[in-house]
């Protein structure tokens, strides 16, 4: 009997994106299967994986199937599961790995039509798959279209905790976009600061001012050493390259207080960078956050759906577009041309 067919988005092998068909996800006594309701576009992973530069993810991959912010509603429960509900609105519903019976390897799968989650409550300890402890029941009055900022907002504030970023702290901020403006809101009313921003477009300035930034800075045409110790002259502690440049961490080293961090956040498409410290301090810490924990991310979870609570935290503050899935190739096209203001989000009917 012929297994039943869902819509993908999948990565070729050379270069592009197409819809292509896999199978339904099967799933076992510990998962449930889950409809896809959203999953949001993202600028970093899947445009790195599109263009091949994605660390972790080999040409002998490919193709495979993208989409890791997808948001789902339980259809069918395993025997074993207790966690999770038919009728459930869950984060995080992907397509396991399992070449054979898909065809195509998987970045997560998110864009399918169908996944799965895994109930945490199965296993002792953190011994279940590690996405199961991130793949969360949503509130009922959480929006589940929009809701797939909250993985966003989850991978942000679970990274500012694995960062060790203290209030009273001064920290300097490379890149305003969606992702550095979560940052830099977050960090403010964490109480971390002051918040020193630099971006090169002064429109994003402007807003990461409006939000949380104490200073902002256009780094094209500033010393951003010089004015971060203008502030701080003693350097600041914490550093964080919200852009995913690795040039960046060499201008990040004149900034550094003794003991001081360099934290970047994201994978950037070069692997390799000249390393210069001449101008850090004797003792200092490189941190990379590049793929943040599903265990970090769930522990994030509660604050992050209280502050939505009390109004301080809009989804759609951060949300500038929506695209059925039979545009979804129309929507990576608006991706690779920039004209997706903020974070697009692709609807499944």
């Amino acid at each position: 009997m012929a297994e039943k067919l869902m819509k993908t988005l999948i990565c070729e092998e050379k270069s592009g994106i197409r819809v292509g068909e896999i199978p339904v996800p099967k799933y076992n006594e510990k998962q449930a299967l889950v409809k896809t309701i959203a999953c949001g576009i993202c600028n970093g992973t899947d445009a790195k994986l599109i263009h091949h530069k994605f660390k972790g993810f080999p040409e002998e991959l490919y193709p495979l199937t993208l989409g890791h912010e997808a948001v789902g509603e339980v259809v069918e429960v395993g025997a074993e599961v207790t966690t999770f509900k038919v009728g459930d609105k869950v984060l995080l519903p992907f397509v396991p790995e399992d070449l054979e019976y898909y065809g195509v390897h998987s970045a997560w799968g998110g864009y399918s039509e169908y996944g799965v989650v895994d109930d945490p409550a199965c296993y002792e300890g953190y011994e279940g798959p590690e996405c199961a402890y991130g793949q969360s029941v949503l509130p009922d009055d959480i929006d589940p279209v929009d809701a797939t900022m909250i993985v966003t907002f989850r991978e942000v504030l679970s990274s500012i905790r694995r960062f060790g970023m203290q209030a009273g702290k001064p920290v300097a901020v490379f890149g305003c976009g969606p992702v550095g403006l979560t940052f830099i809101r977050f960090m403010s009313w964490l109480g971390i600061g002051p918040i020193i921003a630099f971006d090169i477009i002064d429109e994003k300035l402007l807003l990461a001012k409006k939000i949380g930034a104490d200073y902002t800075f256009n780094s094209g045409t500033c010393d951003p050493v010089a004015e971060t110790r203008a502030i701080c002259p003693d350097g600041v502690p914490y550093v964080l390259d919200a852009v995913g440049v690795t040039g960046l961490i060499n201008t990040a080293m004149g900034m550094l207080t003794d003991q001081g961090k360099i934290c970047c956040y994201g994978i950037s498409p070069e692997m390799d960078m000249h390393l210069d410290w001449s101008q850090a301090p004797y003792n200092w810490t490189l941190q990379f956050q590049q793929f943040p924990s599903k265990i970090e991310e769930g522990e994030a979870h509660e604050q992050i759906i209280e502050w939505i609570r009390e109004g301080r935290l809009n989804m759609k503050d951060y949300i500038s577009d929506y695209f059925d899935f039979k545009n979804i190739l129309d929507a990576f096209e608006k991706l690779e041309k920039k004209q997706i203001a903020k974070k697009g989000i692709i609807v499944y009917r």
